[in-house]
């Protein structure tokens, strides 16, 4: 474990209302930091909404569905494997035809 380690650094991050320990590589820092500050963004969009209505429970849940709906829509829209099966199919399609 200590070797694993090794490679990391330890930094801080703030996230909403808590501060956490977190060992990252270093050239993994900001995004480690984009995201801390994504995730704070976030909450407090919702905080600012349902504050007083809704326990802070549920606006950390909203916060972390609506973050993982941004997260799954972007996978949706960089899925190459549609493009993959067609350009095989054409790529499949050319070569019988080179052949005649």
């Amino acid at each position: 474990m200590a070797e694993t380690n090794k490679a990391k650094q330890h930094i801080s991050l703030h996230v909403y209302d808590t501060t956490l320990s977190v060992y990252c590589e270093p050239e993994k820092e900001g995004l480690y930091r984009k995201a801390a500050k994504r995730i704070t963004e976030v909450v407090n969009q919702y905080a600012q909404i349902f504050k007083g209505r809704k326990s802070d429970k549920d606006i950390l849940y909203m916060s972390l569905i609506d973050i993982a709906l941004r997260y799954e829509m972007e996978l949706d829209r960089n899925d190459t494997q549609p493009f993959e099966t067609l350009l095989s199919q054409l790529t499949t399609e050319i070569e019988e035809e080179l052949k005649k």
